[in-house]
């Protein structure tokens, strides 16, 4: 066999060999998803194809509550999960998680603030948390927008009645049916149902923003794969393959953004003053 075809050969096998070297070096990820959130896994199941791709395999994990979350994070039994800034920060003071990216829109937004709605008429807030005195306020649960901010400003100390929302529509629905005096939601819904509830409108808002979708990573979890994602996620944006499109379509985002502890500054700020320390566990 003269050295051409030895050559050739051996490139053939080298080849095959790398191939199947690359292949079987995808790492595997586990993101957690929280059972009672119907259609959670579905809409990121395109990111499955995605990081795929990317040499990493994504899988989904269930958990039941937050609390069971950071324990799983602790364990390394789940290494990252997707949630909003008042989870997401409450994560990062417990220690257990750190914050890699988070979505822009397609309209390119990517945070948002607590608004303060009532009839229109209402006098505006104070800034106190007398203002809440003798009020019936609804609001979602473990939200920066909402039972975060509501504790923070001390309107728990003084309201009548406190309720949850299963979301920040349902609050703002809530409100216009009379059933509260006050709804504290999600500047971005509000945004978007305004036109629907002429009759409401904002009497007070949070002065910072919070990150919106974060995508959190447990301390468990080696820097190079950490690094791996976020690198994978952060080049979805000019990604014109086809999994990448179903991921943005899907998803009705532009791409994702670098995140750091840095912008959660403020939501860490509120949080603080609403309670959570390294002890909270996800219930007042």
């Amino acid at each position: 066999m003269n050295a051409k075809k030895l050559l050739g050969i051996f490139l053939i096998v080298a080849t095959g060999i790398c191939f199947t070297y690359s292949f079987s070096q995808a790492e595997e990820f586990k993101i957690a998803i929280m059972q009672d959130q119907k259609g959670a896994a579905q809409q990121y199941r395109p990111l499955v194809d995605f990081m795929k791709k990317k040499g990493v395999d994504v899988s989904f994990v269930g958990t039941s509550n937050y609390t069971e979350a950071a324990k799983m994070f602790e364990d390394g039994k789940a290494d990252a999960m997707f949630s909003g800034s008042g989870v997401a920060g409450s994560m990062v003071i417990k220690g257990v998680a750190y914050p890699v990216v988070r979505p822009a829109g397609n309209d390119g937004n990517s945070t948002y603030w607590a608004v303060i709605l009532a009839p229109k008429g209402t006098p505006k807030y104070t800034g106190s948390g007398d203002y809440f005195k003798g009020k019936k306020v609804i609001f979602c649960s473990l939200a920066s927008s909402g039972e975060f901010y509501f504790h923070a400003v001390g309107g728990h100390k003084a309201a009548a009645k406190m309720m949850n929302a299963a979301s920040h529509g349902a609050a703002i629905d809530a409100l216009s049916k009379g059933t509260a005096d006050l709804a504290i939601v999600k500047n971005r819904v509000w945004d978007k149902m305004k036109s629907k509830y002429p009759e409401l409108e904002i009497v007070g808002e949070d002065d910072g923003e919070n990150p919106d979708g974060t995508l959190i990573v447990s301390k468990k979890v080696s820097p190079p794969l950490a690094e791996k994602v976020k690198s994978a996620l952060l080049s979805l944006k000019g990604d014109a393959s086809a999994e990448a499109k179903a991921v943005r379509d899907g998803m009705s985002i532009q791409g994702y953004i670098d995140t750091t502890e840095k912008d959660f500054t403020h939501t860490v700020a509120l949080l603080k003053q609403a309670g959570v320390d390294k002890s909270f566990d996800f219930s007042f």
